[in-house]
C-alpha cells in the first residue's frame, strides 16, 4: 500500500468515526400504560418504516408540502403544528418511546391524520429513508447543545449534517433551528453561513423573530420569565 492511498484510508475510517457520533443520548424515561398502548396499536398506522425510502404521495394520500421535524420531544408542538396547518404534512424523528406515545395518544384525539412518525436516528433516516430535493422545511428545536467544549463534536449542526439537509430541501426550502443557548446559535449561524449552501431570511442578521407557525413552549415561556433569550435561526436554501 502506497503512502497516499494508506493516507486516504486513515482519513475514511475517520470520517466513518464521526458519522458513528450520535447527537443525542438516548434517555428513556418513564412511560406511562396508555404511551405503551399507543405505541402498541398506533404505531403501525402512523409509523414509517425505517429501513424502506417512504413515499410521501402514497404515505399521506396527497401530494402537499412536507414538513420534517428533528427530535419532536414529547410531540405537542408539532401535533399544534399539524392541526393548525392541515394543507401540509408534517413528518417527525424521535428516538424516546415516551414522547412518541405522547404524540401517538394526541394524534388520535385531535384526528390528525397529516402526521407520520419515524422512530430512529435522524441522520439515518435522512441518509436513507427521504428523498432528495422532496422536503419544503426541516425542523430543529431546542437540539441538545452539548455545552461542554469536549462535547461539541456532538452537535448536530455541522457541515456535513447542513449538506444532507440541503440535499433533501428543495430549491428555496427552509431549516428552520432554534435555541435558548446563546453560543450554539451563534455556532449554528456561522456553520450555516460557512456552507455557502443557505442564505438567512433576514437580510441583516442570522436570526429571525419567532415565525407564528412555531408554537411556544412551556419550557421556552418559563425560560423567558427567568431571562432566557431564545433564538430562532431561518435560513433558505440557495
Amino acid at each position: 500500500m502506497t503512502e497516499n492511498s494508506s493516507s486516504n484510508v486513515i482519513q475514511e475510517i475517520h470520517s466513518q468515526e464521526i458519522q458513528r457520533i450520535k447527537s443525542f443520548t438516548k434517555r428513556q424515561g418513564r412511560i406511562t400504560q396508555g404511551q405503551e398502548r399507543a405505541l402498541a396499536e398506533l404505531m403501525p398506522e402512523y409509523g414509517l418504516d425505517p429501513n424502506q425510502p417512504v413515499d410521501f404521495t402514497c404515505v399521506f394520500k396527497n401530494d402537499r408540502p412536507v414538513i420534517l421535524e428533528i427530535g419532536f420531544g414529547n410531540g405537542d408542538s408539532l401535533l399544534k403544528m399539524a392541526v393548525e396547518h392541515p394543507e401540509l404534512n408534517f413528518i417527525g424523528i424521535e428516538v424516546h418511546r415516551p414522547g412518541i406515545g405522547h404524540l401517538l395518544l394526541g394524534i388520535q384525539e385531535r384526528s390528525a391524520c397529516n402526521i407520520r412518525i419515524f422512530s430512529a436516528d435522524a441522520i439515518e433516516i435522512l441518509e436513507n429513508c427521504i428523498p432528495d430535493h422532496s422536503l419544503e422545511r426541516i425542523q430543529l428545536f431546542f437540539p441538545d447543545p452539548w455545552h461542554k467544549k469536549r462535547h461539541h463534536k456532538r452537535r448536530i449542526v455541522k457541515r456535513q449534517f447542513l449538506e444532507m439537509v440541503a440535499q433533501k430541501l428543495q430549491v428555496s426550502g427552509l431549516f428552520h433551528a432554534a435555541t435558548d443557548w446563546e453560543e450554539y446559535a451563534m455556532d449554528m449561524a456561522q456553520q450555516l453561513a460557512d456552507s455557502g449552501l443557505f442564505e438567512s431570511t433576514q437580510p441583516t442578521s442570522p436570526f429571525c423573530p419567532r415565525p407564528e407557525y412555531r408554537p411556544q413552549t412551556k419550557f421556552e415561556t418559563r425560560g423567558q420569565r427567568l431571562g432566557h433569550a431564545v433564538w430562532d435561526l431561518l435560513w433558505k436554501r440557495l
